[in-house]
């Protein structure tokens, strides 16, 4: 395999580090700007998306197109995304866009809107779909493509990157190679950053999660706003007990055409409302913590990036 396991990590010797003003817990909310990028018949897929939509399985027949999976995605763009825009900005909490470039493309207003915040920006890849189905010349393409799209549409380029789900054996190598990004989150290991060695250079590697991940709605783990806030909640309170001890790192990751809708919504509100009551912890966007983590924690000496 080009890309070994690391099963050890930190083990219980993480850095003994603080985030910015003394804190021990970095908060950082993400939201997957994906509505008009996903696999559609239209974009010559072959297929329609059947992922992340309100029904368990499809019901239109593979190859037809899905008129009622593109409405559940259309939600996000046209509804969701404003209410999570409004209540983001209202609250002044900082937040990361994991953006598909062709995405943005396709709703103007959107990238318009983003354009205006100070929000930072992840790439998300061109278009949302898997990069593990694609060959090595084909991601490279893809991951220029999203970086350069990203930019022109936004006015700033993606700090970090990250895939629709996993990536391919290849991705980390890609996006050292290309050079613009600080850091990848195609990763769902740990609770911390951490450097990893990429074709003789130091990477940094901030990973993500799919257990504080809005999508549990759509699998079925969580149905209510105040199940999704009390895991939230949960997940939050320990991470902060923890914190006295090691340093920790929360990303709750959040999707336009599901939270967006307002019986979920207020899950997110309740828990906005008991942590921006907490002390200790540092609401931030994912650049900012990546660049605090390379001040704090740099990068190794043997690396060849360092």
């Amino acid at each position: 395999m080009s890309r070994a396991r690391d099963l050890a990590g930190y083990g219980p010797n993480p850095p003994d580090m603080r985030w910015p003003g003394g804190a021990r817990l970095a908060l950082n909310f993400v939201l997957n700007i994906e509505e008009g990028s996903e696999y559609s018949i239209g974009d010559g897929d072959g297929v329609s998306e059947s992922a992340l939509i309100e029904v368990r399985a499809t019901r239109v027949p593979r190859g037809a197109r899905d008129l009622a999976a593109e409405s559940m995605y259309e939600y996000g763009s046209r509804v969701g995304f404003w209410r999570i825009h409004e209540l983001f900005q209202r609250r002044a909490v900082p937040l990361t866009v994991f953006a598909s470039s062709q995405a943005l493309a396709r709703t103007p207003q959107i990238a318009a809107a983003i354009r205006e915040t100070d929000w930072d920006i992840c790439a998300h890849g061109w278009r949302w779909i898997e990069h593990y189905h694609l060959d090595a010349q084909t991601e490279a393409e893809h991951i220029a493509r999203a970086h350069s799209e990203i930019t022109d549409l936004l006015g700033r380029a993606p700090k970090g990157f990250y895939c629709r789900y996993a990536p391919s054996e290849a991705t980390r190598s890609l996006i050292v190679r290309h050079g613009g990004f600080m850091y990848d989150s195609d990763a769902y290991n740990d609770d911390l950053p951490y450097w990893t060695e990429v074709d003789g250079k130091a990477h940094l590697v901030v990973p993500y999660s799919m257990t504080t991940n809005d999508a549990k709605f759509l699998a079925g783990d969580v149905f209510s706003a105040r199940e999704y806030s009390d895991h939230l909640i949960d997940c939050f309170d320990m991470l902060l007990a923890e914190s006295a001890r090691w340093p920790r790192m929360m990303s709750v990751g959040l999707h336009a055409r599901v939270i967006g809708h307002p019986g979920r919504l207020s899950g997110l509100v309740r828990f906005l409302d008991h942590v921006q009551a907490q002390t200790g912890v540092w609401i931030c966007g994912r650049a900012a913590l990546a660049e605090h983590w390379r001040a704090e924690v740099p990068p190794p000496a043997t690396g060849a990036g360092a």
